[in-house]
């Protein structure tokens, strides 16, 4: 069946000396009735293909039993209570318990949030939440229909009641201030424009304080310097509120802290000492101890380490820092304080090692944690445990609680929790092996090769999953879709392209701006050392990203369309001369650049994948995904790749969108969404690779 034809119009632009065509512009209003008439048009096309592909059902069904399986989540300590998160399988959103202790938890405990009555279809969720130190309220952020808009609520916790307040934010997570009667949160100019399917920018970002019952107050705000964003955090004697204040999603920050005092019942903030008023590193806030202030920070370390500050003295001009944990050879990604200590996160080659020291640095001792992946730290100054979340390839979270000794004589005692009650892998057996690929330059690119054991040698079809961007690290962690693709027989190859935080500093900044090709470079590496070593083909090979990791396989298809079978770009930034207009995209400057530059719109257009698509080419099998509250990634970005793509197609292969309703860019979904999208996902790529799925059924 022929793809749907989409009108082009005469748009064109000249920019920076260079004319460039937009006839897929008008695709940009997703309001316009033409356009609701296209998403129509398109999601019908859709189903008529995927609806055809033979191993739809089953993977459909598969999927079905993977997010079935009762699951946990890691149980946090919030105003002397304990919190967890289940769900037996068959609810749409998770739920969230109370209970006065672990072991009243571990039998069951009350419950305290249950977004699935939020909605009628199961698509409102919780985004977050945060709990008053004295446990008498909860601060609760709902999102509806995938938007990253929260409307944050408050619970009384002795009632379980709401009140009235209610206040809009976004990106947002609430901090509640000592008087337990006023908690900051971050909101934006456009948040009198709260909808998931607004594209405007966000303007001014501004933090505030929300006293209940009463008026709200402006603590921070930066308008005149675009994208700046500010966050806080209390520290656990309430004697200091932390800021962290950065420019959109750079991984430079300044951090100030201010004094609170508390009169009366209620809390007052005092003028802040800048700590840190140039954004020269990236510095984290872990704790205080007395007047001394921990941080984590790459300054003068690329790879982290944990440093102190005196705030006495900070506050008299004077910034020193004191080593207390220095640079390793593996990366250092989160620290958390725990007891009288500090618990560390390192990644070494990309796969973690939590250990626990004392606030010296000293007495480190490595907690007995199995492979896999970190997915959650809690802890706390003001409690001898803590809990560590593990993740595997077809396992969600294992959580662990870690008692800390009070002598450092004794090591730490960890047990896993049983807090999900039993459930069985549907995944087949398989081995992870650590393998390396040789990129453009000569960087030696790691990826993890994951393969079933019964696995028949020989070129396999086999799925490429890489990110490459805004630091943040890839590992073997858990995704609903590995599980199915490994019982199909497929392989998988997970990348740690540059760009990444799998490495450091310097593997991020090796992999943006004007590098940012060295990003596609590996990946394309990856795939090659794929074929190369007999894993596979470029007829069996597929490449999967979401969001950044979208805008990876549209670059992938683009530059490379002969090296996959299929393609499967999701929720993708795939206009990069455009990307700052719309909602938090300005934010991504950091790594794409200013296409509004002349430098930023050269090292756009080099790669832009809407403005690399060329008539006549021969493109893989692709399926365009994305999802119409997207209001990260605006859909736009899909829109026009997705109609370009089906006008150039020179070849037979399918040109697919995807286009979810009452979904965003991922956070919330649903679990039947999860696992009719992965199906569609999986059957798509399995259908171009050559996968056969087995006959007697998963």
């Amino acid at each position: 069946m022929p793809s749907p034809k989409t009108r082009r119009d005469a748009t064109v632009e000249t920019l920076h000396g260079r004319e460039v065509a937009d006839p897929y512009r008008w695709l940009e209003d997703a309001d316009a009735p033409e356009v609701a008439d296209w998403v129509a048009e398109q999601r019908s096309f859709a189903e008529s293909v995927l609806g055809a592909l033979p191993g739809r059902a089953w993977f459909a069904d598969l999927m079905a039993r993977i997010v079935a399986r009762p699951r946990a989540g890691i149980p946090v300590v919030r105003g002397g209570r304990f919190f967890l998160s289940r769900n037996d399988g068959t609810m749409a959103q998770d739920v969230w318990y109370t209970a006065g202790s672990l072991e009243e938890l571990e039998r069951g405990g009350s419950v305290v949030l249950d977004p699935n009555t939020w909605s009628d279809d199961g698509t409102a969720s919780l985004s977050t939440f945060s709990v008053a130190r004295d446990g008498s309220a909860m601060a609760y952020a709902v999102s509806e229909g995938g938007s990253d808009w929260q409307k944050i609520r408050v619970k009384d916790l002795a009632t379980l009641e709401d009140t009235s307040d209610e206040v809009v934010a976004k990106f947002s997570s609430p901090a509640w201030l000592p008087d337990h009667r006023s908690f900051l949160y971050t909101t934006f100019d456009q948040a009198a424009d709260a909808r998931g399917t607004a594209t405007a920018g966000l303007g001014v970002a501004r933090l505030m304080v929300h006293r209940l019952d009463g008026e709200d107050e402006l603590l921070l705000s930066f308008p005149d310097e675009p994208h700046t964003m500010a966050s806080g955090e209390v520290s656990h004697d309430d004697a200091w509120l932390v800021v962290t204040i950065g420019r959109g999603t750079e991984h430079v920050n300044r951090l100030w802290a201010y004094p609170l005092t508390t009169v009366a019942g209620r809390t007052e903030i005092g003028e802040p000492v800048k700590v840190i008023d140039v954004a020269d590193a990236e510095y984290g806030f872990v704790r205080v101890d007395g007047p001394q202030l921990y941080l984590t920070t790459d300054k003068d370390a690329p790879m982290g380490r944990v440093v102190r500050v005196d705030l006495d003295w900070a506050a008299r001009g004077d910034v020193a820092f004191a080593e207390v944990v220095p640079e390793r050879r593996a990366t250092l990604i989160g620290a958390e304080a725990a007891g009288d200590g500090l618990l560390l996160a390192h990644l070494d080659d990309a796969q973690p090692v939590v250990t626990w020291c004392s606030l010296e640095g000293t007495d480190e001792v490595e907690l007995a944690l199995p492979a896999g992946a970190l997915v959650g730290l809690d802890g706390s100054p003001l409690r001898q445990s803590a809990f560590v979340g593990i993740s595997t390839l077809d396992w969600p979270t294992a959580a662990f609680r870690v008692d800390l000794p009070e002598s450092r004589d004794v090591d730490p005692r960890v047990e896993r929790l049983g807090l999900a009650g039993e459930s069985t892998s549907l995944a087949p057996a398989y081995r992870v092996l650590r393998e390396r690929a040789p990129s453009a330059d000569g960087t030696e690119v790691p990826y993890f090769l994951v393969m079933p054991d019964d696995l028949a040698e020989g070129p396999r079809p086999t799925l490429l999953y890489g990110y490459g961007g805004f630091k943040i690290p890839v590992l073997a962690d858990y995704r609903p879709g590995w599980s199915a693709w490994l019982a199909a027989g497929g392989a998988l190859a997970i990348a740690n392209l540059r760009g990444g935080g799998e490495y450091g500093t310097p593997w991020y900044e090796a992999g943006r701006l004007g590098s940012k090709q060295n990003v596609f470079d590996d990946a394309i590496g990856v795939a090659e050392h794929l074929i190369a070593t007999g894993v596979t083909d470029a007829s069996r090979l597929a490449v999967h990203g979401r969001s950044n990791g979208g805008l990876l396989v549209g670059a992938l298809l683009t530059q490379r369309p002969e090296l996959f079978a299929a393609a499967l770009p999701t929720v993708g930034v795939l206009d990069l001369l455009r990307f700052h207009r719309f909602t938090i995209g300005a934010a991504w400057m950091s790594d794409y650049g200013d296409p509004d530059s002349a430098e930023g719109f050269e090292a756009a257009w080099a790669y832009s994948p809407l403005h690399k698509v060329r008539p006549g080419v021969s493109y893989p099998a692709t399926l365009v995904s994305t999802a119409d509250h997207d209001d990260r990634v605006v859909p736009l970005h899909s829109f026009k790749f997705g109609a370009a793509l089906q006008a150039a197609q020179g070849g037979d292969a399918p040109v697919v969108l995807r286009i979810e309703t009452s979904a965003g860019h991922g956070a919330g979904k649903s679990l039947q969404m999860v696992a009719s999208e992965w199906a569609d996902l999986l059957a798509f790529a399995a259908h171009h690779t050559g996968l056969v799925v087995p006959p007697a059924g998963p």
